[in-house]
């Protein structure tokens, strides 16, 4: 899983509405999102068919249709600002795509169909992209506009959801950072068994980057020094996606689990570089040829 292209022409549905419930904390394949919603390659997936695939999942897709963009445009930000994210039928009807945050007049999307699946949109360029026109049977002559959506609402408290912004999706646009978005449900799986989600009752508690501030040059010692022809700055990196993940989904430490928390990366951290550089026996010799 993660944010990465689509295989196909057909398989959009399913991704946007991947993309929906990973800003919401929710993390499920797009394969099973597929076969759930009984998409296929001659048909692709109408909103019919994501609705039963978002019931699966306890959220509810809503249908909202209105005429006048301007309408169109409050209403669809409005959800933006409240946290629910929004399927969006574009290139007319042709194609999927989501919406996740409205930032300083211009729209964060995620779209299957691009190669970086992150796209920041002024709102004329979302516009265009997501009105459909529609001809009056009667009289050819009239032009009917048409701005469909869908928030994707949860029927259950979230525990944690994505916090995008436009500095958060241009940090996720660098060449540098693409095996992040491709890595985006490993990061945070493994993150999610060291912290947690805040809450108003959370005391005590301090965030991932004040962890770092404390360990992390603690931490790159240890595995450097285990595995010597590795790069200091490569480890950081990897230091700086959990940092940019954690941030992102608002995950704190509580005070009682830091030594817990400084194992539990470490241990990460040696995984990643054993397996990225290889290692070597520890506490064993080499074992002796037999001369013949």
């Amino acid at each position: 899983m993660g944010l990465y292209p689509q295989p196909n022409h057909w398989q959009c549905g399913p991704f946007a509405l991947k993309h929906a419930l990973v800003s919401l904390g929710i993390f499920a394949d797009e394969k099973s999102i597929t076969k759930i919603a009984g998409s296929n390659w001659w048909h692709g997936t109408n909103e019919i068919q994501l609705g039963k695939a978002a019931r699966r999942f306890e959220c509810k897709m809503l249908m909202i249709r209105r005429h006048d963009a301007e309408q169109a445009r409050k209403e669809l930000s409005d959800n933006l600002r409240r946290g629910i994210p929004t399927l969006l039928c574009v290139d007319q009807w042709g194609h999927w795509v989501t919406a996740v945050k409205v930032e300083q007049g211009k729209f964060i999307v995620l779209d299957s169909a691009d190669k970086a699946v992150l796209t920041i949109a002024t709102w004329n360029q979302l516009k265009k992209w997501w009105v459909y026109k529609e001809r009056d049977e009667l009289d050819r002559s009239f032009t009917r506009t048409i701005y469909d959506f869908h928030p994707i609402v949860p029927k259950f408290r979230l525990q944690t959801k994505a916090r995008f912004s436009i500095a958060r999706a241009r940090y996720l646009l660098r060449k540098e950072n693409r095996a992040l978005a491709l890595l985006w449900d490993e990061y945070i799986s493994d993150l999610l068994t060291l912290c947690k989600p805040r809450t108003a009752l959370s005391e005590k508690v301090f965030s991932l980057g004040e962890f770092f501030r404390r360990h992390e040059s603690m931490i790159l010692d240890q595995v450097t020094y285990w595995h010597g022809g590795m790069k200091r700055q490569q480890a950081r990196k990897i230091l700086d996606h959990m940092h940019f993940i954690a941030d992102t989904y608002g995950l704190i430490i509580h005070v009682e689990d830091e030594k817990r928390v400084i194992a539990g990366i470490t241990a990460i951290l040696s995984l990643w570089a054993a397996g990225r550089f290889g290692a070597n026996r520890v506490y064993e010799t080499q074992p002796k040829t037999r001369k013949r």
